[in-house]
């Protein structure tokens, strides 16, 4: 538990390319148990799921805590709850590249002061990224908008902290860029302006500032861009300078973290041959004895370059309490796994907790993988020491956050912290479970419950990571079949609802590359596959009559397109050709496909053809910004709904008293606002049902009702997990 208590655009041309908005309105980032909109709003639990890339005690307050993810948001933890609070829920649809969080910091002279850099992508079709501050440690927040990127989902997303607050005056913060060089503000990140003297120049493609830390009243900066030096120093906020006799060579190309132990006045820093989280693999640890500029290498251990044991260096803590106490994690260490190194003697010796340690993820039964036993972890950047307790130690991994309070029994700290990127959502009519999810890098999950970790965790026989596809058979919903990418097959079908699981006996050889999404007929007698490649290559979709047994090639369908199965008649299914605006559809339990209305929006292969429950032919089309459209003909000719000006997923639920429709939900709008929305009376007219603490950013996949619970909607957001709401 993470309570403390003893009972995570181009180059810079001048001053003024950093010109910031700093009068943005206060944003509210608090959560509430039921918004305005009548709804209240929960995660269904998973646990984790993602990578948490930064955590940071407040230095001087018992049991502060925060987290940031790569594209899930920052958390504040609830020692009372013991659980995380997430503090950018309130992150709206167009503001979405915000939900990544690329560095946070506290003031340890004002503990309710949060900053938070955020921007998911630097990329060139990304928005610019912002500054959040806060002076009720998240709770609300203002907001600079800056005219550079950030990357909080791209490499070297696990170094840092890249924001600090400066130690002689907290007025004055510096925040370090991957492409613009070091920032600096005066006015408590109101606004911002390039930082001068800094004596390192940017490039277009490199890591800039990889981290930011204090030492006493000295300022260090680590530089990720190569040349002469990557590690620099300033002693009074103007003047920079590299610091002599820092270590060299491909073990330490880019400086990954620091941490200084005031008490010895020596600087750790752990180094790797690239900003990770992949493709390291070499790396070191040494430390500066700041009074002297006296350097020591503190390796833990070396990588092996002549095997597959190779890794890199990443998280790093030293112990408030204890001079001489360091603890560092491995990163990349595929094959022997990753572990933490913890040295007492200030690096001279080192014992590894790995081969000592106890886990119990119980709570989160998914971490094994598919195996007996849970790894110790990977991807291990994010790592931090309670300043108030030495065996108080906590680390991300790429799914979760392990913590312990005696260096041996380990469990995930994970309660409120849902960052899963989610896919497919499925919610049966009968049985067990109201929900069977699909997500990336986890696959697909039964949930017997929504407040807890599936019992079973990931599905297995086969395990997969990212699920493609996940498909309900309408009039025999124990038959449900699912595809993704893995490593033993990567299709498989259940027999009982979604609880357990087999392999198709065959699959196409191309569905080993680039398995597609896929559909079941009304029946569970005819399966329909589609296959694309990651890059975009579309290949033929395939069917089996046979429970997967053999597979034979269907020329007629569109390539690419999502099969999409009539959930009354099984000799019907449909498919959308997204390029040309064409609605194909087949009469012969899908063996051929002949294309029927056209002249449709084109041009975007994320408009989504859905079919509504119990009802043949009765299909919708979100087509974003083209609107919404239905046909009530099975596709042969389509009208726009015009209550809708933008649509981007729809889903069905349970018909509310007295209607004879489903309820319909989406994602939409219907004016300006870009928000959740439910239908009673078959899209006539629409009742949004988030509201502005509850919006999530992207959640542009997938939405569906409950079938057995009116007013019940489960939504996948790219990030903060799902999401179901019920009226309040």
């Amino acid at each position: 538990m993470l309570t403390s208590s003893p009972s995570r655009r181009a180059v810079l041309a001048g001053a003024a390319a950093v010109a910031a908005v700093a009068g943005a309105p206060v944003l509210a980032g608090r959560a509430r148990a039921a918004g305005a909109s009548g709804y209240r709003w929960r995660n269904v639990v998973i646990g984790g799921t993602g990578f948490i890339t930064g955590v940071l005690f407040h230095p001087r307050v018992r049991g502060l805590a925060y987290a940031r993810t790569d594209i899930g948001g920052a958390y504040r933890w609830d020692g009372r709850r013991e659980s995380w609070v997430p503090l950018l829920d309130h992150i709206g649809w167009d503001d979405w590249n915000l939900l990544g969080v690329e560095a946070m910091a506290v003031d340890p002279a004002h503990p309710d002061r949060l900053y938070l850099a955020c921007g998911t992508y630097a990329q060139t079709w990304a928005d610019n990224g912002a500054v959040l501050r806060s002076d009720d440690r998240g709770a609300t927040w203002r907001r600079t908008d800056l005219t550079v990127r950030l990357g909080a989902n791209e490499d070297g997303r696990g170094t840092g902290e890249r924001l600090l607050v400066d130690p002689r005056d907290s007025d004055t913060l510096w925040l370090g860029t991957r492409h613009d060089g070091l920032l600096k503000s005066t006015d408590r990140g109101a606004g911002w302006a390039p930082a001068g003297g800094f004596p390192a120049t940017p490039s277009a493609t490199g890591q800039g500032v990889t981290f930011l830390v204090a030492a006493g009243r000295t300022v260090y900066a680590g530089w990720g861009d190569g040349g002469d030096a990557n590690l620099f120093r300033t002693s009074d906020g103007v003047t920079w300078e590299a610091v002599p006799g820092q270590p060299s060579g491909t073990a330490a190309r880019v400086p990954i973290r620091a941490a200084y132990d005031r008490h010895a006045r020596e600087l750790y820093v752990t180094y790797a041959d690239a900003p990770g989280p992949n493709g390291q693999s070499d790396g070191s640890v040494h430390k500066l004895r700041t009074a002297g500029d006296e350097w020591t290498e503190v390796t833990p251990a070396k990588p092996d370059a002549g095997s597959a044991d190779t890794f890199g260096y990443g998280g790093l803590a030293v112990d408030a309490r204890r001079p001489g106490t360091v603890v560092v994690s491995t990163n990349n260490r595929w094959a022997a796994v990753d572990t933490l190194y913890r040295s007492t003697d200030g690096g001279r010796s080192w014992r590894s907790l790995k081969e000592t340690a106890v886990l119990d993820v119980s709570e989160t039964p998914y971490l094994k993988w598919g195996e007996d036993e849970p790894k110790f972890g990977w991807w291990i950047q994010a790592l931090a020491l309670d300043p108030y307790d030495s065996h108080h130690l906590v680390y991300g991994t790429g799914a979760t956050l392990y913590g312990t309070r005696d260096l041996r029994h380990w469990a995930p700290r994970v309660r409120g912290l849902e960052e899963t990127s989610v896919t497919q959502l499925v919610s049966p009519p009968t049985g067990r479970a109201h929900l069977i999810s699909g997500a990336r890098d986890i696959g697909v999950m039964y949930h017997e419950r929504l407040t807890s970790s599936p019992a079973r965790g990931m599905a297995t026989n086969p395990v997969s990571g990212s699920a493609t596809g996940l498909a309900q058979a309408a009039r025999r919903p124990a038959y449900v079949v699912r595809a993704g990418w893995g490593e033993n097959g990567n299709g498989a079908a259940s027999h009982d609802g979604g609880r357990t699981w087999r392999p198709f006996a065959s699959q196409p050889g191309i569905a080993e590359d680039a398995p597609g999404p896929i559909a079941v007929n009304a029946d569970g007698s005819v399966l329909l596959w589609s296959f694309a490649h990651w890059d975009g290559t579309t290949y033929p979709a395939h069917r089996s009559a046979d429970d997967g047994a053999t597979w034979s090639e269907v020329p007629s369908f569109p390539k690419g397109a999502v099969p999409v199965a009539d959930p009354a008649d099984p000799a019907l299914f449909y498919a959308y050709d997204t390029g040309t605006g064409t609605l194909f559809a087949s009469t012969d339990g899908g063996r051929s496909f002949a294309a029927r209305a056209s002249g449709l929006p084109a041009g975007d292969s994320q408009f989504k053809v859905v079919a509504a429950p119990g009802r043949t032919g009765d299909l919708w089309l979100s087509a974003k910004g083209n609107g919404l459209h239905r046909s009530t003909d099975g596709g042969r000719s389509f009208t726009a709904v015009e209550s809708c000006r933008a649509s981007y997923t729809l889903g069905f639920g349970r018909a509310a008293a007295g209607a004879a429709y489903p309820a319909i939900y989406q994602v939409g709008s219907t004016g300006a606002i870009t928000a959740v929305y439910r239908s009673d009376d078959e899209a006539r007219t629409w009742v949004r049902i988030n509201d502005d603490h509850h919006q999530w950013g992207w959640t542009g996949e997938t939405v569906t009702g409950d079938p057995r619970v009116y007013g019940r909607v489960y939504l996948a957001t790219n990030g903060r997990g799902i999401q179901y709401g019920e009226p309040a």
